[in-house]
């Protein structure tokens, strides 16, 4: 038996991005404990414009699959005050 995972094979969406490791870190502990699906990643933000985003040099992103999209969104609404300001939540 052969599963499929339909239309949305690869197809992660932006949940949120960040530029603080920790806040991050937690974000990730958070949907872990609720057996979300997740992608972390970073990119690096170039010299030039680093002060747009207060001296950081990494951007942490977080992505999920569509159909967990607003699961996922609700663990971060339930998420401490002081990490979710940090968080720059997408509009999907």
């Amino acid at each position: 038996m052969i599963k499929k995972l339909g239309n949305y094979k690869d197809n992660d969406i932006e949940l949120c991005r960040t530029t603080n490791n920790r806040v991050g870190n937690e974000t990730a502990e958070a949907l872990l404990e609720q057996q979300i699906p997740f992608t972390k990643s970073s990119r690096k933000i170039p010299f030039y414009k680093r002060e747009e985003y207060r001296g950081a040099d990494t951007m942490w992103l977080i992505s999920v699959n569509p159909r967990r999209y607003g699961q996922a969104r609700r663990v971060i609404d339930s998420m401490d005050r002081v990490y979710r300001e940090r968080l720059v939540l997408s509009n999907y």
